[in-house]
């Protein structure tokens, strides 16, 4: 009759309004994170000098990051032996010792400081940093956006029995994620000594990184 079918109109409207929220709550949050952030923060003053307050700058990404500072991941490097280059479990990446390579070539080998200043040491470290973030993409889909925090790294220096500097020269990498990942880059970290390392590299440097948790299409439909 014509009341129940105006029961059933009525059902089948709430029913399409409730999953046109879900989806909204679902996807919007995460439409609105791949909109550049440039053009937000060109406005940003002129708005609050009309509304007589002040809007702290939007965080670039990272990949804005490298951008403007003209940093470039080498291509992702294999694994030497037998092992991942990476591995994701849960919240977080464990990444493997990363060399310092460029386009499958070693860049720095030698101890420090009998054959590799401080600074060579240094830049090594970064360098390894720089394999470190090619791997995090790789273990993110390519999207860099998904690191939530820098948790540690570990870093290894080739080092004479007199060289005490270590720190500094991990430092090439720990810079590197600050640079990159800003606040969320900052993270603990040891810097250890040792006597050789493999292919007689100058450092090696391994991390953790937190990134976003995996959700399914249908968790985020219906998340609160």
């Amino acid at each position: 009759n014509f009341g129940s079918e105006r029961m059933l109109r009525n059902s089948l409207v709430m029913s399409c309004l409730v999953a046109s929220a879900s989806v909204t709550r679902a996807f919007v949050p995460v439409a609105l994170s791949r909109v550049s952030a440039a053009p937000l923060r060109a406005v940003a003053p002129m708005h609050s000098a009309r509304r007589g307050f002040s809007v702290s700058p939007l965080r670039m990404g990272p990949e804005e990051n490298m951008a403007e500072k003209g940093i470039v991941l080498p291509a992702v490097a294999a694994a030497a032996a037998n092992y991942v280059p990476y591995m994701v479990t849960g919240n977080y990446v464990y990444i493997a010792g990363q060399l310092p390579m460029e386009d499958g070539e070693i860049k720095y080998k030698g101890k420090v400081p009998s054959q590799r200043t401080e600074e060579e040491a240094y830049k090594s470290a970064r360098m390894c940093g720089l394999n470190i973030i090619a791997q995090t993409k790789a273990a993110c889909g390519g999207d860099l956006n998904k690191v939530k925090r820098v948790v540690k790294l570990v870093g290894f220096v080739n080092s004479n029995d007199d060289f005490i500097m270590q720190p500094k020269a991990v430092n090439g990498a720990s810079d590197l994620m600050v640079e990159v990942f800003g606040e969320i880059g900052r993270h603990a970290r040891s810097a250890v000594g040792v006597n050789t390392l493999p292919l007689d590299v100058c450092t090696e440097v391994e991390a953790i990184i937190e990134i976003e948790e995996y959700r399914s299409f249908w968790s985020r439909l219906f998340s609160k």
